[in-house]
């Protein structure tokens, strides 16, 4: 039946437009032509089909007119998809400027993003979250001091196209500042700041600050003085070329400053080590590098007495049952656990009553017991998941959890860490894995941070002059 109705519908439409032709100027053909015509009101405003009106054009004035002061340090790295909220002003002493921003995109990808930059431009961060989720970055970079706060927020009334989350950015920073850190203490739990633990709690590592900074002179026992780094004359070895090269100068830097001795020194005897052979790939010992340590890093600051080592004298009650006050190694060793840079009784760890001094030094070990010099604070909290994100490590559940700290700190170090000079780039870290000698000798080549730190190759050239 249906085919049947056309010829009729289009017998209607000849008709009606027949008659409006017919009739262009009738009174009915004028009503008609009105009815169809377009709205004129729609036609004075000139609004696009699909386009909001509202308060948009008021939006983008105000978005426009927040802009960032014209001497916004250019160093502060910006988040791409993070728009420009508010900017206020410094006021007061702090001489904080804050910016405010707001990004669509969820929270971990901008902590990412930042811990990436101030990892590869060099900042010398001074507080990171230890996840993703969000939290504060302090870095300092010359005499700039910023702090990066990452907040995920919801957004209650979002339309159907609008995203569900958004993420809050502030930006504060001190311009010009020479000052500590001015900004509040960190009491995010989340968070992981470079001086947690304190003196007297069983998570403290790092050196106990010297209650007095003069020069001390060397230790003596019954009239025999133990030698320093600094008073070391040069070691040759003639064994080097079965070093790597990418570790044969550290070791010849350290030589040429005398502070890899073999046997201990418990004589005024100065006079050059008469074994000539370093076995570099031979495993060093909890003695060797305790002794090593003290004479690099002693060494390495030999015209800064605040942050040498002080060695311990015979008449010191021991630390370790195993390690007597006759030991050769005793001051190194006894004078390591009174600075408070190994575990152990001293520090509040009552468990590590054993030094082992003839045992192997292991890789965990290596980083726990030098990270405190080069950060020369107390280690950063850390757990497992803030390693793995930052190293990648597949074994690290195999790190001690006080080493985690050691391991996490020597992150933020860049390419100054330990683990990146002595091991180069690896996936796994080996926490148990003994070090040689020449890994040993690797990691005292440099004390200090990114930027911050001396080599022995400098110390080397200061001691030459």
């Amino acid at each position: 039946m249906l085919p049947c109705k056309r010829p009729a519908v289009f017998l209607i439409w000849a008709v009606l437009l027949t008659s409006l032709t017919a009739c262009a100027n009738s009174p009915v053909a004028k009503n008609l032509e009105e009815s169809l015509a377009a709205d004129p009101k729609l036609q004075s405003d000139g609004v696009v089909f699909g386009e909001s009106q509202g308060n948009q054009p008021q939006a983008q004035q105000n978005e426009s007119a927040v802009q960032l002061p014209s001497d916004f340090p250019k160093d502060i790295p910006l988040y791409s998809n993070a728009k420009l909220q508010e900017v206020t002003p410094a006021s007061g002493s702090e001489n904080k400027i804050s910016t405010r921003w707001l990004s669509s995109d969820p929270s971990n990808f901008i902590a990412s993003f930042y811990r990436s930059q101030f990892q590869t431009n060099n900042w010398q961060i001074l507080q990171q979250p230890t996840d993703d989720t969000g939290g504060s970055f302090e870095a300092r970079r010359n005499d700039l001091l910023l702090k990066v706060s990452i907040q995920p927020k919801s957004v209650t009334n979002a339309t159907p196209n609008q995203p569900q989350t958004a993420t809050e950015l502030l930006i504060d920073y001190v311009p010009n500042s020479t000052a500590t850190a001015q900004f509040t203490p960190n009491t995010n739990p989340n968070e992981t700041t470079n001086a947690v633990p304190q003196p007297g709690n069983s998570q403290f590592i790092g050196p106990i600050p010297p209650t007095n900074l003069a020069a001390q002179p060397p230790s003596t026992t019954n009239n025999q003085t133990i030698p320093t780094a600094t008073t070391n004359k040069s070691q040759v070895f003639n064994d080097l070329n079965k070093v790597s090269p990418e570790l044969r100068q550290h070791i010849e830097d350290l030589a040429a400053l005398g502070v890899l001795s073999l046997e201990a020194k418990t004589t005024k005897s100065n006079s050059t080590n008469t074994t000539n052979q370093f076995e570099p790939g031979k495993i060093v010992t909890h003695r060797e590098y305790a002794r090593w340590l003290i004479a690099a890093n002693n060494a390495v600051y030999a015209n800064n007495p605040a942050k040498q080592i002080r060695l311990a004298s015979e008449s010191t009650q021991p630390a370790f049952s195993d390690v007597s006050a006759k030991d050769p190694d005793f001051p190194a060793i006894q004078g390591l656990a009174e600075a408070g840079l190994i575990p152990s009784p001293l520090s509040g760890d009552t468990t590590v009553v054993l030094f082992r001094p003839d045992a192997a030094l292991t890789r965990e070990q290596l980083l726990l017991w030098k990270l405190p010099l080069d950060t020369r604070q107390a280690l950063p909290s850390a757990n497992l998941d803030a390693v793995k994100q930052t190293w990648g490590f597949q074994d690290a559940a195999r790190i001690d959890p006080k080493a985690l700290r050691a391991v996490l700190a020597d992150y933020q170090n860049s390419e100054q860490s330990n683990i990146r000079r002595v091991f180069g780039y690896t996936t796994l870290f080996q926490p148990k894995k003994p070090v040689t000698r020449a890994e040993a000798a690797t990691a005292l080549w440099y004390f200090g941070s990114q930027g911050e730190g001396v080599s022995a190759s400098e110390a080397l050239k200061l001691k030459r002059s």
